[in-house]
């Protein structure tokens, strides 16, 4: 499969610099990994890559290894491409990264990193200002309607309900197996590693509902009063708000607020649920592709959802 268009501008620089630190932020199962395999490829250099997902509770000491033989490549072959993945499962990985990459330059080591993370908000958490001016970010969102056309073959109506993840395109015709892929590879292992696994949650229940609810009405505002309504032992409207932070930082559901000139009006605003690919809202919905399409009202707010979704992608 040829790269997406975004990807161009990072194999072009790949190409030309001598050596660099790009960090590619997104979802799980929008190509990130795929992006860093085509690169590989292009760049026809021997290559070194981890991934910090297969192991739980990494130390720094696991990303000084992965670039101590990345290195040793780079010092046999003149060059070399290291890619690390799931960056963020390691705490303060950015000052020792930083370290790194002076030692390199000092010694005219001639390394490429890639590193890839699949939960923007804890990777841009883990970034220091010792690392400024010496990384780029490239956020890689869910696919475009255009993009999954132009790959899969798509018209907008499978765009709108099964959503920009290119993963399970080929499963949509066994909505059965298209429907584990979505709560199981996608929903369960990123609710589980990128937020449980990661950051203090007193109540997960509580969190994997807040986002069951957030697909069922997205597209609609719902005060954080009328969620706790909804939601037995929610607690407070505090810690629903910061759930609904955690659910938008790992690219599954994020809230909108009213626009406001004052930052303290945009806070005491309800907020109107959007779900960031509307395969998670057709998922939880419990429709077929074609009843969904019947039910008038699920699709508009389906199609609006979709729109949503487009213009959160495009603005980041």
């Amino acid at each position: 499969m040829k790269p997406r268009p975004i990807f161009q501008d990072l194999i072009k620089r790949a190409k030309e610099s001598r050596k660099f630190i790009q960090i590619l932020l997104g979802p799980r199962q929008v190509g990130k990994t795929t992006l860093a395999t085509l690169l590989e490829k292009e760049l026809h250099l021997p290559t070194h890559s981890a991934s910090a997902d297969v192991v739980t509770l990494e130390d720094l000491s696991w990303i000084q290894l992965q670039w101590e033989t990345a290195r040793a490549l780079a010092k046999k072959n003149k060059s070399a491409l290291l890619i690390i993945d799931e960056v963020q499962k390691i705490p303060n990985w950015s000052a020792l990264i930083k370290k790194l990459w002076d030692e390199d330059t000092k010694n005219r080591t001639n390394l490429k990193v890639i590193i890839l993370g699949s939960s923007p908000w804890l990777v841009q958490k883990g970034l220091t200002e010792s690392l400024a001016g010496r990384f780029e970010i490239l956020h890689v969102t869910h696919w475009s309607y255009s993009e999954m056309q132009k790959f899969f073959d798509w018209d907008i109506n499978q765009y709108i309900f099964f959503g920009g993840y290119p993963g399970p395109s080929n499963l949509i015709s066994d909505l059965p197996r298209w429907l584990n892929y979505i709560n199981d590879s996608l929903i369960e292992t990123t609710i589980s590693r990128d937020i449980l696994l990661m950051t203090q949650v007193n109540k997960p229940i509580l969190l994997r509902r807040l986002f069951q609810l957030g697909c069922i009405y997205s597209s609609q505002i719902l005060s954080y009063q009328k969620m706790v309504g909804q939601l037995q032992d929610a607690g407070n409207t505090t810690t629903l708000a910061n759930y609904l932070e955690l659910l938008s930082g790992a690219g599954l559901l994020t809230g909108i607020n009213k626009f406001a000139n004052q930052q303290v009006r945009v806070k005491r605003t309800s907020p109107k649920f959007q779900v960031l690919n509307t395969a998670l809202m057709s998922a939880q919905s419990g429709k077929t592709f074609e009843e969904a399409q019947i039910d008038r009202e699920f699709w508009g707010r389906l199609t609006e959802s979709a729109i949503g979704a487009h213009l959160l992608k495009r603005a980041r």
